[in-house]
């Protein structure tokens, strides 16, 4: 069973920085797609960004120019660059991978999730 192992999470004023990270077990390679998702209170679980194996970065609108998906294959781990955090970016945020071909449209299109990890931004 693959493990997905979110951490970095924390509050941070308006106008701060985090960097999520998201540990695998399993060589993150075998991914095809990797990506974060985020669920802030009564809302719906959002896309905030993805990464194919061949490099290919998408960002949602909200994000875009803020944050950031590199990964390091050599440490099997993902992580997302968050930069000019505001408050409506408060949300729980969660690592996702899909092992399959195939350009996911949804949170079901991920076969594996991690528990996620809390971002607060408040001043």
């Amino acid at each position: 069973q693959v493990q997905l192992v979110e951490s970095g999470g924390g509050l941070v004023q308006p106008g701060g920085s985090l960097r999520l990270s998201c540990a695998a077990s399993r060589s993150i390679e075998s991914f095809a797609t990797m990506g974060w998702y985020r669920q802030a209170p009564g809302k719906e679980r959002e896309f905030v960004a993805r990464i194919a194996t061949a490099g290919i970065r998408m960002y949602a609108d909200s994000v875009k120019g803020r944050f950031t998906i590199p990964k390091d294959n050599a440490k099997n781990a993902l992580y997302l660059e968050m930069n000019s955090l505001a408050p409506e970016d408060t949300a729980v945020y969660y690592c996702a991978a899909r092992p399959g071909l195939g350009v996911p449209t949804g949170t079901s299109d991920y076969n594996y999730w991690g528990q996620g990890t809390q971002v607060t931004v408040s001043s």
